[in-house]
């Protein structure tokens, strides 16, 4: 018994790190859905100008609802940046140096910090609140991409950390090709998003026929302008992504994760209707935020299991698709 004690302890290890890097993938989340109420409440000055003190304190005192909203965001975005810092030891400290695990953890840390960096010049160059600048686009169009990529190395790690094999980047023929049409396509869908949704927030339309009508206006902001390429591209892509998850979805190592992204394209359209019909409240632009993000989980993992060692032994997009037959 003494004899498979230290296998069983290391059973157990490998169980706990595998748990804490799925929740440090689901905290961030969280952390990204609450970023994005801070910017539809316009509560992005809540803490002033002042960054990583909040109006100049460590703990600001209890007051306006704005601050609270934004010293929220900062400590849970601490909490998350330390998530990914522990992550980064236990990876360490579990696998050999040179190990998938390790370099994707490190990754994950890059991209977290450069979330908080962006985060901060939104701060300091106060891109926050009512600033309607063409910097602030920018700024958040940045931050968006950022976020998934920061999003995509946490998936990763948690994923290998699960026991999945690495990917293996040659030969992959036409699935690597679809696959990185499909990401382009959920970036610029992504971006779109982020764009129209500063509109939304800046420029809340009364109705329907309103927000129409100043998509066309001359005289709208440039936000409002371009919020149509949202809904355009989110119908394009969406034709581009289930196009990919269903030629992948042949394969038994790709299916489970082809019908889960084709499930949350689905489910995706129809909150898009809704959000449009509503008028972007907050609430519904949050759900909307959080599936975007699931969304993007999802298409990380069809990537990996598609790019899997076991999985390109022949392209799944060329293999025979038997499976899809029995």
């Amino acid at each position: 018994m003494n004899d498979r004690a230290p296998l069983t302890s290391s059973l157990a290890a490998d169980a706990r790190l595998r748990r804490f890097a799925w929740g440090v993938v689901g905290w961030n989340v969280l952390v990204i859905v609450w970023g994005a109420y801070v910017r539809a409440s316009k509560s992005g000055d809540g803490c002033g100008s002042h960054w990583p003190l909040c109006n100049g304190e460590v703990v600001p005192p209890a007051g306006q609802f704005a601050t609270f909203v934004e010293f929220m965001h900062r400590a849970t975005s601490g909490i998350a940046l330390l998530g990914v810092l522990g992550l980064v030891v236990w990876s360490f400290r579990r696998f050999a140096p040179g190990h998938i695990v390790r370099k994707a953890a490190v990754w994950s840390l890059v991209f977290i910090l450069i979330e908080a960096l962006i985060g901060a010049l939104l701060v300091k160059l106060e891109l926050v609140a009512d600033n309607r600048s063409v910097a602030r686009a920018v700024y958040m169009s940045v931050h968006l991409v950022n976020t998934f990529l920061l999003l995509g190395a946490l998936t990763l790690t948690a994923y290998w950390i699960s026991g999945f094999r690495p990917p293996r980047l040659i030969g992959l023929g036409r699935t690597g090709w679809w696959l990185l049409a499909a990401f382009a396509s959920a970036l610029v869908v992504g971006v779109t998003g982020a764009i129209a949704a500063l509109g939304d927030t800046l420029f809340p339309a009364s109705s329907l026929a309103q927000g129409i009508a100043e998509e066309f206006s001359g005289l709208a902001h440039f936000t409002v302008k371009l919020r149509w390429l949202h809904p355009v591209a989110a119908i394009l892509s969406s034709a581009v992504i289930v196009s990919v998850a269903a030629k992948l979805r042949s394969s038994p190592a790709t299916a489970p994760a082809a019908l889960v992204v084709i499930a949350i394209v689905a489910v995706q359209f129809v909150l898009g209707l809704i959000n449009v019909w509503l008028l972007a409240p907050i609430w519904m632009q949050l759900i909307h935020l959080f599936f975007a993000d699931a969304l993007w989980v999802a298409l990380v993992l069809l990537a990996a299991s598609a790019l899997g060692s076991d999985a390109t032994a022949s392209d799944p997009l060329t293999a025979p698709t038997a499976y899809a037959t029995t």
